[in-house]
């Protein structure tokens, strides 16, 4: 049943207009250009002096290894690095490190599937994944999925799909397998590729027969995917589109009735199978809200409702391009996602002149049992990127057993791992001091993957150039509001 304008207006109306938030995390800022209560590291040195008591951990100290600045306490690993670690099978490990996620492993060691966002043909990357028989989607593409076991004194790495392309972020499922996501609507003929790409593979980290003989999961459309992420209460999917000219969507799949999630489940579906809509949201004014940029104020709750997908394979014309204008509400740089709190984390990593709006990062909330979408971070645009103390482009997020969430930072100069407490306050956890430009004109590759290990006690992440997994271990303690 769809959640009307009116029904939407009632409720608000009801409740005040400041409709009660959803979920735990709060705002980062107020409004543009106004971050508020910013942990940075100079504010966070002066409490350190005397044992860090208040939010985060302390500033961050440089590396001597030019890698990882970290607070005093921490350390690193390096788990993988592309050129430098090799494969079981004795190539190297693939470039481009991006969305990842853990899953308990046989013995007491950790997996990770780690996605390799690889875009066009083979020729165009010195270190592609690796065509490993049984396992290729498109011996044409670059991309695909390695996984990664961690043992205390031990690391192998194997490919766990291949030939597939511009895998970006994805989502872990409730029954223990990665959702990988092509960020790409190449076609057969196009950028060098033999099939059409587009789509969403399930990946097995721990069973590789499960692997074999790649398939789409063409049920959830073809476009720019970005992220995934599961309701396990009912089902249904989520899924973001990071794309432009027209902004991308939010999505949600609808399974078929009589459908079972589980292991190799979505491989088994027909290509129709399910419902695919786009979302559209409104105010409590019972307004069509176009761009989610429109919100400019910390707790902005929207009404969301639901509009099938005519063509989810779009053999003609792209899926966000199937919608007229007032049909569906857009958002530039939907990128990661996360399960948590009962509902979805959804990341807008920044908004420019194809919005109405600017900004330089949001983070909603999407609750399915009130059908409401909650703005919980907003971030100013970042006057001065190459300066300490700011953050800017959000990408990849995870919620944190330590209250609050961890972000991956994708912006502009400096790049950071930052946590968000509860009430807002944001601190940082690590920045990334590998250049890859010049000491004139230092360049940084954004953070990626960010996520923990089942047991909560390590941190991993990545850079995503020239791709290098970081186990990050610590004082890890429970945040301050």
């Amino acid at each position: 049943m769809s959640l009307t304008r009116r029904d939407f207006a009632r409720k608000s109306a009801l409740t005040g207009a400041g409709v009660a938030l959803a979920g735990s995390v709060g705002a980062l800022a107020t409004a543009p250009n106004a971050l508020a209560s910013t942990e940075t590291e100079e504010s966070a040195g002066e409490e350190s002096a005397h044992g860090h008591g208040g939010v985060g951990y302390g500033p961050l100290i440089s590396d001597p290894n030019g890698i990882l600045a970290l607070p005093a306490g921490f350390k690193y690993r390096i788990i993988t690095y592309s050129g430098r670690t090799k494969l079981e099978s004795g190539e190297f490990t693939p470039s481009n490190h991006d969305g990842t996620s853990t899953f308990d492993g046989p013995r007491g060691t950790t997996l990770l599937v780690n996605n390799h966002e690889l875009k066009g043909p083979r020729s165009n990357w010195k270190y592609p994944v690796p065509l490993t028989e049984g396992l290729v989607y498109d011996p044409a593409a670059s991309g695909g999925c390695t996984v990664v076991e961690v043992r205390r004194d031990h690391v192998a790495e194997w490919v766990g799909i291949a030939g597939t392309s511009t895998n970006c972020a994805g989502g872990n499922t409730p029954w223990g397998t990665w959702l990988t996501c092509e960020e790409t609507e190449d076609k057969a003929g196009q950028n060098g590729m033999t099939k059409d790409h587009g789509y969403v593979f399930e990946v097995d980290p721990a069973d590789g027969r499960a692997n074999r003989n790649p398939k789409p999961v063409k049920a959830l459309g073809r476009y720019a995917h970005e992220a995934v992420v599961v309701d396990p209460r009912r089902g249904h999917l989520y899924l973001t589109e990071d794309a432009a000219g027209p902004n991308g969507l939010l999505y949600r799949w609808t399974p078929p009735a009589g459908f079972h999630h589980g292991r190799g489940r979505l491989r088994t579906l027909a290509d129709d199978a399910g419902v695919l809509e786009a979302f559209k949201c409104f105010d409590s004014g019972g307004r069509f809200v176009d761009d989610l940029s429109r919100a400019t104020r910390i707790g902005t709750v929207y009404g969301v409702d639901w509009v099938t997908v005519p063509d989810r394979d779009a053999r003609t014309t792209s899926v966000r391009k199937q919608f007229t204008e007032g049909q569906v509400t857009r958002a530039r740089k939907l990128e990661g996602m996360w399960w948590g709190d009962g509902g979805a984390y959804i990341v807008s990593s920044y908004a420019r002149d194809e919005s109405p709006v600017q900004h330089d990062g949001a983070v909603w909330f999407y609750d399915p049992g009130r059908r409401t979408l909650t703005l919980k971070v907003l971030i100013g645009v970042n006057p001065d990127p190459s300066a300490e103390g700011h953050f800017d482009g959000p990408d990849n997020i995870t919620v944190s057993p330590y209250g609050g969430l961890v972000i991956a930072e994708d912006g502009e100069g400096l790049q950071h791992l930052f946590g968000a407490t509860d009430s807002g306050r944001t601190y940082p956890i690590a920045r990334n001091e590998l250049n890859n430009g010049t000491e004139e004109k230092p360049e940084y590759s954004e953070f990626t993957g960010v996520t923990f290990s089942p047991d909560g006690h390590t941190l991993f992440a990545n850079i995503q150039e020239p791709g290098i997994m970081l186990a990050i271990t610590g004082p890890w303690k429970r945040q301050r509001r």
